[in-house]
């Protein structure tokens, strides 16, 4: 009886206390209140389930990854940063402190009720009172704090009488800044800048000083530094990691397995920067594996030289991936490593971290074994390359790489079977590929070519990161995953939904697998649906994240995984291979304590900063793009809707991929009602409709490098289309509805 009483009294944290905890603190996750509150074992179980019923009661809500932020969003006193002012002049704030991936909440700012000082200024930081508003927060000054050490990026314009101006690059930011001249840092016009705001305005200009100089916006690859100061990433490397890479020393057979008599080769994209995968393959020679095959993996020992604790594992983890633009890349490490002594250079020994796996005949797995060992590659080759010698034209390949070839084209037709069996989500997204001039301009944008070469290396890549965690688990030593979450329900009911729009029936209440999202795609494959089916499936799943929990990757429908095949270019790899190294007695360079014990803290960080590169990549393409759209204003073009919002289309162009807005304003005059279901706009009073995946006529009217912006038009015989016609709407809501077209022309 003593022991059932025990096991009924209350749990040693309660809701309450979370609920305090996460309004002090918005954007904690599990581990951050586990932290704080002083939560052990069986507690922070309790814990888990406390915040799941939060959440399923609304006391709380995700806010983005494994973050919780309470509903209402803000504590009811915080730090906010004066950051603009709306259309009557009021001034706009944000939290100083604002972690979560979704937007702020509109906050507008009162005076205080003794305030007599000067007016508040952009830039500055306050204390305020904050209560709930109909559209967001109103917050009521308790105390200035000074200048805000918030930085902006943006474009100097030297002015009469010294004083100057910087147009920021935000695309949201409505409003320049004005610099008086000895604030200028010796910028000159139409030079790129990072400035700070300043408290006060001249004549009700916001004021900023400038506090770096970028380069001229002259200079087309100005364009990617924008995007990599807007997103804080990483540039110049510390004295004390140049010092380590530049000392760096190749690496001999000592302690190391022999693996250079194999004949690994590297396939990578034309335009690749490191090689840090090799290949090979061949028959078993096992008489009980009739038809088996072996594959190894040999990847680049980057541990060996980045050592916990070192200066280049400091920066290493700070950046924590390399991030890849048009003209240039930003890496994790320095060149000396990334593009020399860890790179699988043709013909050149380099210490490695080798899987050998051999399959059944049917595909399946039968075992695996690591190796630290030293390799040498046999031939780089790019994907046509190896494409055409997979097609059976080995001209041009050395004699004695004729056999690995052949034999790595029929282990992946081996590994396909069981990849099909294995059913992953298959989406076919076409990539774009920019491909730039002498003059750093774009030269041309096409879609990349999809080669069965690169799914053979992608599928080699995989099944190694999966005996990477596989091996891990084995020896109790816990990996960093790569997890991918099944869609959420109400992501999966929105699917279902647009699903019905479209005539396909979907049960709302069906466990959803990949296989389920593949039958989708295969029965529209080649029809009017299949290019909006792959985006609207990709914007049902959740983002693939890094994460000490494993709870296996839906997208890849695998049950372990982690990232294993490339520590050159991101940490979580780097964060493996040590574990392996520490697993399999293979050096005194593994996984620290230290490092497991923060594991959490290390995926946290590097999910973070994989998100931070995806940012700053896609706005540099953005920008490059619309540099080349620039000439080409007024010219029409074939597009498809990819996008439908209260405000306006997104569209994707057919020839360059290039997309942009289509302002709702434009659309006729008429109310455009956003119906979320049907993913679309529907005009009130004529009825006609712009639905997600429809294809239409384009005009380019507006390309802003600056920010990255293409507005387009409907072209004039499209906006008499009729392609969602029901039946006109009576009653008093139709009537008050038409009466708000006749009065609000073309707003959404």
């Amino acid at each position: 009886m003593a022991r059932k009483s025990k096991d009924r009294a209350s749990p040693p944290v309660d809701k309450a206390r979370v609920l305090e905890l996460l309004s002090l603190h918005p954007g904690y996750g599990k581990r951050e209140v586990a932290r704080d509150l002083g939560l052990k074992g069986a507690e922070r179980i309790a814990l888990k389930r406390i915040l799941h019923e939060l959440e399923d009661e609304g006391a709380i809500e995700r806010g983005g990854g494994r973050s919780f932020i309470k509903a209402g969003g803000l504590p009811p006193v915080g730090v906010l940063e004066i950051v603009g002012q709306d259309a009557d002049g009021e001034l706009l704030a944000r939290p100083q402190h604002w972690d979560l991936e979704t937007a702020p909440p509109r906050i507008l700012v009162l005076p205080g009720r003794d305030d007599t000082g000067p007016a508040l200024g952009i830039g500055e930081r306050i204390l305020a009172h904050l209560r709930e508003a109909e559209d967001g927060y109103e917050a009521r000054l308790i105390k200035r704090l000074g200048a805000s050490v918030h930085r902006l990026l943006g474009v100097y314009h030297a002015g009469p009488r010294g004083v100057g101006r910087i147009a920021p690059i935000d695309r949201k930011s409505k409003y320049e800044l004005v610099v008086a001249e000895k604030d200028a840092g010796g910028a000159r016009s139409n030079e790129l800048v990072m400035a700070e705001p300043l408290a006060g305005r001249v004549q009700g200009v916001p004021r900023a000083r400038v506090v770096e100089l970028l380069g001229s916006m002259s200079e087309p690859r100005t364009v990617s530094l924008i995007a990599i100061h807007a997103h804080n990433i990483p540039t110049e490397f510390p004295k004390e990691a140049i010092d380590e890479a530049t000392g760096a020393k190749a690496v001999g057979l000592k302690g190391r397995t022999d693996l250079r008599a194999i004949p690994f080769v590297t396939i990578d994209p034309e335009d690749a920067r490191d090689h840090d995968d090799a290949v090979w393959a061949g028959p078993d020679p096992d008489p009980n594996n009739s038809g088996g095959h072996v594959v190894a993996v040999a990847i680049a020992d980057v541990a060996h030289y980045v050592r916990p604790g070192s200066a280049l594992d400091r920066e290493a983890f700070k950046r924590g991936n390399s991030a890849y633009f048009p003209d240039r890349v930003v890496p994790m490490l320095p060149e000396e490593l990334s593009a020399d002594l860890c790179s699988l250079h043709e013909g050149v020994d380099r210490p490695c971290l080798a899987v050998r796996m051999v399959f059944r005949a049917d595909g399946r797995k039968l075992r695996h074994e690591f190796f630290r060992g030293l390799m040498k590659s046999a031939a780089s080759l790019t994907y046509r390359q190896a494409q055409r010698a997979f097609d059976g034209h080995l001209d041009g390949l050395p004699e004695g790489l004729h056999a690995t070839m052949r034999d790595l084209w029929q282990a992946y037709h081996c590994l396909a079977r069981a990849r099909v069996e294995r059913d992953p989500l298959d989406l076919d997204l076409p990539e774009r590929r920019i491909v730039l001039g002498d003059d750093g301009r774009i030269s041309s944008i096409a879609f990349r070519e999809r080669l069965e070469s690169m799914r053979l290396i992608e599928e080699f890549m995989i099944l190694a990161n999966v005996s990477a965690a596989e091996t891990l688990e084995k020896h109790r030593i816990s990996p960093i995953y790569r997890v991918h979450e099944a869609p959420s329900l109400e992501k999966v009911h929105a699917f279902a939904d647009y699903l019905r729009t479209i005539g396909i029936k979907f049960a709302k209440g069906q466990v959803v697998k990949p296989s389920t999202f593949n039958r989708i795609l295969s029965a529209t494959r080649s029809g009017p649906h299949e290019a909006v089916l792959n985006e609207v499936i990709l914007r049902t799943q959740s983002q693939a994240i890094y994460a000490p929990d494993n709870i296996g990757h839906f997208g890849l429908n695998l049950s372990h995984y982690a990232h294993f095949t490339s520590p050159i270019r991101r940490y979580a790899d780097l964060v493996v291979h040590r574990g392996l190294i520490r697993a399999l007695n293979f050096g005194r360079d593994g996984l620290t304590d230290r490092d497991v014990s923060r594991l959490g803290e290390i995926a946290e960080h590097i999910s973070m900063t994989e998100r931070r590169a995806m940012a700053a990549e896609r706005d540099s393409v953005d920008r490059y793009v619309a540099a080349f759209m620039e000439e080409r204003v007024g010219a029409s073009f074939a597009a498809r809707i990819t996008g439908v919002t209260r405000f306006g289309l997104f569209v994707r162009l057919a020839d360059t991929g290039a997309e942009g807005l289509v302002p709702v304003r434009t659309l006729g005059f008429e109310y455009f009602h956003h119906d979320e279901r049907q993913h679309a706009l529907v005009g009130d009073l004529s009825r006609t409709s712009y639905r997600l995946g429809e294809t239409l006529t384009v005009r380019l009217v507006e390309a802003a490098p600056l920010t990255g912006g293409l507005r387009f038009e409907v072209v004039a015989d499209e906006t008499a289309r009729t392609s969602h016609k029901p039946p006109p709407r009576s009653g008093p809501k139709a009537a008050k509805s038409r009466k708000r077209s006749r009065s609000r022309p073309g707003r959404g």
